[in-house]
């Protein structure tokens, strides 16, 4: 697969994501690790499909950090404010497979998360558009 198209299936797939996040927020039954697993899983795709668009090749990793790592190491810049997803990463596997803490480290915020992941899609949609011919 082209790096292009390899990218544009990563962002469709993140959108999937972005759609179920996006469904389970309102919901107040809606459990916060469902609703972050989806957010991380929507960011973790975007992340990918800017390495993927830039020939950039990545591990199998759930690691936000170190995928914002593989992009600072390749000079892809980013917005720094796009730093602050780091607080996802625990939502790709430990609060999926492990018991929620009694006392997060820090409140679930959904407006938050729904902004982060808003704001990374409209970063990684720019990327995208920049390397699409015509």
């Amino acid at each position: 697969m082209q790096p292009l198209e390899h990218g544009e299936l990563l962002m469709r797939k993140a959108r999937q994501d972005e759609f179920t996040m996006q469904k389970l927020i309102p919901d107040p039954a809606s459990p916060d690790d469902v609703i972050g697993f989806h957010a991380q899983q929507a960011v973790e795709k975007m992340l990918k499909a800017v390495l993927a668009i830039n020939s950039v090749r990545y591990r199998r990793t759930h690691d936000l950090v170190e995928l914002l790592d593989i992009l600072r190491g390749n000079a892809i810049s980013y917005p720094e404010d796009i730093e602050e997803i780091r607080r996802l990463t625990p939502f790709a596997v430990a609060f999926r497979y492990d018991d929620v803490p009694d006392e997060p480290e820090q409140a679930f915020d959904r407006a938050w998360v729904l902004q982060c992941v808003r704001k990374v899609r409209a970063w990684c949609e720019a990327i995208l558009r920049e390397h699409t011919p015509g």
